[in-house]
């Protein structure tokens, strides 16, 4: 047994021990230290770079790592073996998606109107922004000698008389404060109640999605009891959990504002950057706790925890959550088995569920807050999607409509009022900043634009944070102009690879090309950062997914792009997307820019109108169920599409008109 000793930039040291050829990554995982393995240990991605400070580690050469940060001492934990005591330093760059979490008390002004858009439009199509929370003010006479009834059965009969039902429920959690309470407060208190609630084998039953069916149901749940004096906030978490990205916003229950908003990476990406990894994973021993926990307890309870301490609640006044993810991140959330999902025929465990509550999760909200669950409608297309869909309202518009969702998968809906069809592609984490070299999410240090000089090939680009804010390296939106950019300037040829020299254009020993958009003395980073051919290969990769699945859900219809009305883009990958861009590079179909319209995070916005609306939770499920979902593995032309569109902009140039005609 050898000791292992990892050192952190920012907290404190994590010691254990490791047996003689285990690799560094592995013991990492098994002591709990974050380090980003989005390829899952297999030497593709070189993110999983630490920094030797003692010891010797049996080391396998990667093109990875140049020969002089070798001589300084970085390694790729996932090629490396214990053979003797070791000090390893994890910095930043290597947890990045755990160190960079983020929280506000309130979000941008940008954000509010995002939300407060699709509240509106859904308003619009006749869903009633009203919720089942409620804060009651109760007295009671207090207890004498001639009045011997005990505690809860004095409240529940006030609140009976308050509300006019006839059956309260009091959990057990209000049934341990409910004595103290009541006398510190002179039998005078407040209540946090859910009325109309329905338990299994009740009459009034909920449909799938866990909306009342009859929301006029002559009951009541008290979920929190406090004195009367006390000032009560009533709030509610609605998540997106990406494969890549978790966001949160913390809203008021009972006025709809946003109180504040948090987002962090996802603490399962260092067992795999996508899903088939992950689900490889929580099948080995433990392997679902294991995956369970990095969400759960790595990612969303300290991020619970941040955004309630930066407006000053507990966490146990959040009453209510949503949650929108894909059905691979909803299964893992619950600790459910998701290897089904991945297997022919491809059978989920649930595509919906009206039974999780805070307790079951483990989740640090109220005990007994209902967690509603986004439906799914595929093994690939999930709850993020169809939250998203409630958000674009495509349901409620005659117009022909395109909704794509960019992400670690690629998900599409087409359609109206009418109908709707989804189909997934496997883009890969590329629009997320995984599987790209310089790659990070949208937050502080990103480049989210870009634009370069064709005659001298300098860049100039905006980055995401406060004003002086050093690159750190790439997000979704930027390396669409990057690639734009360097297609259009004549440095890359339509396969990706680099025809122009110049002082940015470097080539490595094995010929493979890159070119620098910031010199290490300038960002903030260990090194240059610099986009190669490999990650522009896995980027065109990428856009062609979505280019191709778009090409074959429409000739499924036996539609074309012309048929396309309006083009809603949904995606956390930077402050929007440079749409012509994206077209130019064979990503987005070429029609009028006017039809095309970013609608930012739509899975954290459709969960944020769950969340508030009883009537938009059961009409997500309502869309759900009216959902046609393709399966392109079973489409005989999608692999020709793929491949045709794996080109910049399309090997068919007629596609693209206004980009070939320049």
């Amino acid at each position: 047994m050898f000791k292992v000793t990892f050192k952190f930039e920012n907290s404190n040291d994590v010691e254990g021990f490791a047996l003689e050829g285990e690799s560094l990554l592995d013991v990492a995982k098994k002591m709990n230290v974050a380090i980003d393995a989005p390829c899952n240990g297999n030497a593709a991605c070189g993110k999983c770079k630490v920094k030797l400070v003692g010891g010797e580690l049996d080391t396998k050469k990667t093109m990875h790592i140049t020969d002089e940060e070798f001589a300084q001492g970085w390694r790729l934990a996932c090629v490396s073996k214990i053979k003797e005591d070791v000090e390893i330093l994890v910095p930043d760059i290597a947890s990045a998606y755990r160190s960079r979490m983020k929280v506000a008390d309130l979000s941008s002004a940008e954000e509010i109107q995002i939300f407060e858009k699709t509240k509106a439009d859904i308003a619009e199509a006749g869903i009633e922004f009203k919720n089942d929370l409620e804060v009651l003010t109760v007295s009671m006479d207090q207890p004498s000698l001639d009045d011997t009834m005990p505690d809860n059965e004095r409240l529940m009969w006030a609140i009976e008389s308050a509300c006019g039902v006839s059956k309260v429920k009091l959990p057990f959690t209000v049934l341990q404060k409910l004595s103290e309470t009541l006398r510190k407060s002179n039998f005078e208190v407040k209540c946090v109640i859910r009325k109309g609630y329905a338990s299994a084998g009740d009459d009034t039953a909920e449909d799938a999605s866990g909306a009342l069916l009859n929301s006029s149901a002559d009951k009541v749940e008290v979920l929190d009891i406090l004195p009367a004096s006390e000032d009560v906030k009533v709030c509610g978490l609605a998540i997106d959990i990406g494969t890549t990205t978790v966001s949160a916003v913390l809203i008021d229950m009972l006025t709809g504002s946003i109180l504040a908003k948090g987002s962090a990476g996802n603490g399962q990406i260092r067992y795999g950057a996508d899903v088939i990894n992950r689900i490889i994973e929580q099948q080995k021993d433990g392997g679902r706790k294991k995956l369970q926990d990095a969400i759960i307890k790595e990612t969303l309870n300290p991020m619970i925890h941040q955004m309630c301490h930066s407006i000053g609640i507990r966490p146990r006044q959040i009453y209510r959550a949503s949650i929108a993810g894909n059905t691979t991140m909803n299964h893992l959330l619950l600790g459910v088995d998701a290897d089904p999902v991945r297997m022919e025929p491809f059978i989920p465990t649930f595509f919906e569920t009206n039974s999780v509550y805070a307790h079951d999760l483990g989740l640090h909200l109220c005990e007994h807050a209902r967690v509603i669950m986004a439906p799914n409608i595929g093994s690939y297309v999930g709850g993020d999607i169809t939250a998203g869909t409630l958000a674009s309202t495509i349901w409620n518009r005659e117009e022909m409509s395109l909704f794509i969702d960019l992400g670690t998968n690629g998900e599409l809906v087409f359609g109206n009022s009418d109908f709707m069809m989804s189909c997934a592609c496997s883009a890969g984490p590329a629009f997320e900043g995984g599987d790209i070299s310089c790659g990070m999410r949208a937050t502080d240090g990103a480049i989210e634009a870009c634009v370069i000089d064709k005659d001298t090939m300098e860049p100039t680009f905006s980055i995401i944070g406060e004003e002086g804010q050093k690159p750190v390296g790439l997000c979704g939106s930027g390396i669409i102009d990057v690639i734009c950019e360097l297609f259009r300037c004549g440095i890359i040829s339509p396969k990706g690879k680099f025809i122009r020299e110049g002082e940015r254009v470097r080539h490595d020993q094995y010929g493979m090309g890159s070119f620098v958009l910031e010199y290490k003395e300038n960002a903030a980073s260990v090194k240059d950062i610099e986009i190669t051919e490999v990650d522009i290969d896995s980027f065109i990769r990428a856009k062609g997914a979505i280019f191709s699945a778009i090409r074959v859900m429409l000739q499924s219809l036996d539609f074309d792009v012309s048929m396309i009305d309006h083009v809603y883009v949904a995606g956390g990958i930077g402050s929007g997307i440079n749409m012509r861009n994206a077209v130019s590079i064979g990503m987005f179909p070429d029609i009028d820019m006017e039809k095309f319209t970013y609608i930012g995070n739509s899975s954290l916005s459709g969960a944020y109108a769950i969340l508030l609306s009883n009537e938009a939770e059961a009409k997500v499920s309502d869309v759900a169920h009216n959902m046609t979902y393709l399966e392109l593995s079973n489409e005989p032309t999608y692999m020709d599409e793929f491949v045709a569109s794996c080109f910049l902009p399309h090997t068919d140039a007629s596609l693209f008109p206004s980009v070939t005609q320049k």
